[in-house]
């Protein structure tokens, strides 16, 4: 479980560090990105990940729910994977919807983890 709440800083090459905790939860050096329902990027294990996916593909083709969930969640997911420091490249679409600067933070969501601009989770939280 996806647990805390870390900062860290955009790198060089719009790379990140996901901190040792959150990285802890995933087995192997692979996760997926996708961006957030709220203005931030979610990763998920690859095995939540699945789960997820096989929920969205049981809702019919043949409704136009059913496509645009599907539209919005695969189009807008990556892989991407660790370095033996934990480092990964941030897609740049996914930095720009969420505002990811250099200042971030990420936070355990339970089944997932997400990364938010620290202004932005801050404004949100008070």
């Amino acid at each position: 479980m996806f647990l805390g709440s870390f900062t860290q800083k955009l790198l060089a090459k719009s790379q990140v560090v996901l901190p040792s905790k959150l990285r802890s939860n995933i087995n192997g050096k692979r996760a997926i990105l996708a961006k957030g329902f709220d203005k931030c990027v979610y990763g998920f294990t690859p095995e939540t990940w699945e789960k997820l996916a096989q929920a969205e593909l049981l809702k019919p083709l043949l409704t136009e729910e059913g496509r645009r969930m599907r539209q919005k969640v695969f189009s807008q997911a990556e892989e991407i994977d660790f370095d033996v420091q934990g480092r990964f490249v941030l897609p740049g679409y996914m930095r720009e919807y969420a505002g990811l600067v250099e200042d971030l933070v990420f936070i355990g969501a339970g089944d997932h983890f997400e990364i938010w601009d620290k202004g932005a989770w801050e404004k949100l939280n008070g």
